[in-house]
Parts: C-alpha cells; structure tokens; sequence
C-alpha cells in the first residue's frame, strides 16, 4: 500500500452537553483506534475542526479508557495530544478533497450539537462524496452525515442508504437521550427513508460497521476499528 495515502479526520468544536451543564466533545477511543489503524498501516492522517485549534475531548471519555484498562487509548492521550489541540481550520478544506482519499468523523455527543447542523461541514461532504472517496463516521459521528444533501439539495446523501449509529437504546442507557436535539437513529432511518436501512448489533453495545459502497458506519464505540479497518479496505480494492 502506498504510504500518501491521506485521510482527513474532522472533530466537533461544541463543548457543552445541552442544557445539563456538563461538559462533552469528540470521545477519546473512537479517535484512538481508528488513528492506531490507519497510521500503522502508513495512513496520512490531518485533524479539522469548525472552530480549528483546539478541540474539546469529552472527559467521560478519558474516564472510560481507563476504567477499561484501554492501553491504546491511553497511549493516544499521552502521546497525541498535539493532534487535537491544533486542528485545522474546517473551512480550510473547501475544495481540496482531491488531496484526501477518505473522511472520517469520530463520535462523541459534541457533532450532534454543531457537525449535524454546519453548513461548511455539509459541504466538505457533498464534495468528498462528488469526488467519490470513502466517507465514514463511527458512533454520533453519523449525526455529520444525517442531514447532509446532495450537490442538487433535493434529495439527502444517505437516501436509500444502509447505515448504522448510536442507538435510542445506547442514548437511553447513558440517560442522555432528553439531552439530545434529536436522536440520532430516529433521524437516520428518516433520511435513509424505506429503501435504507438502519441496522444495529444483536446486542445493545456489541460491535456493528455497516458499508454501503463508499459510506461506512460504526454504531458505538466497539464499533471504531472496524469502521477504520472497513475504510482501509475499500481503499484497497
């Protein structure tokens, strides 16, 4: 595999969870994993935010991994912490997803909140799905893709797709659902409509990438891997 290969990963710039005071972000191990994929396989990887600098990771998060005993997570918070807080400006990349060969959005609350709903984010993935790269988001990361139109804006990038994303169950679960704006598999299977699908794990929490020619997504963060290892893969065809 070439090693140019380049992949532009966008993080969410929102810091605060709704109404409920508490803080929120990108989550640490759907960025953690998918970077220890791509980059020991030669992947290129650039980190873009909405506001550029730095972007806000969701300290439940860091209390995850380490509750989890998660050694590549934690290696990724001691070693990387350079990425996150010097993002690149999103607007910047308007008009250059012919540097990139894929798009990638980790989860974590904070895109529900600014990716689902900005309009330059919107068009950095009109253009990458024009250019026909692989875009793929894992967890709430999908929440970026969810309302995203085509170049025509009459129909949504996802219609008639087969995706995946953070459950109602999942949001329930952490008792975040009332926090939310919308709830992201609610809004998936609207804008997929009868000829998608919005598919889930078995069980509530289990591992679920979903691909659909050049879109790929991951349910949770069990699912950030695989969403990497699915990305490498169809670069590779």
């Amino acid at each position: 595999m070439s090693t140019s290969r380049k992949i532009l990963v966008v993080l969410t710039s929102h810091d605060k969870l709704g109404d409920t005071g508490k803080p929120t972000g990108w989550y640490l191990s759907e960025l953690a994993h998918p970077y220890d994929v791509l980059a020991s396989r030669g992947y290129s990887i650039t980190l873009a935010s909405p506001a550029g600098g730095a972007a806000p990771l969701d300290p439940s998060s860091v209390e995850a991994a380490s509750s989890a005993n998660d050694a590549v997570s934690r290696s990724f918070l001691d070693g990387k912490k350079d990425l996150w807080e010097s993002t690149q400006p999103l607007a910047s990349f308007l008009d250059r997803a012919g540097e990139f060969d894929a798009l990638f959005f980790p989860g974590g609350h904070g895109p529900m909140f600014d990716l689902a709903r900005d309009p330059t984010s919107h068009a950095v993935v009109r253009q990458f799905a024009a250019a026909g790269k692989v875009i793929a988001a894992v967890c709430h990361g999908p929440a970026a893709l969810a309302n995203v139109r085509t170049d025509t804006g009459d129909e949504y990038l996802l219609r008639g797709k087969r995706v995946t994303g953070f459950t109602n169950a999942e949001e329930a679960s952490v008792g975040l659902d009332a926090a939310m704006p919308f709830l992201l598999e609610d809004r998936l299977r609207e804008v997929v409509g009868e000829q998608g699908a919005f598919e889930k794990a078995d069980e509530m929490w289990g591992a679920k990438v979903v691909v659909d020619g050049k879109i790929v997504t991951g349910q949770n963060p069990a699912s950030a891997a695989g969403v990497a290892q699915a990305i490498v893969d169809l670069l590779n065809q």
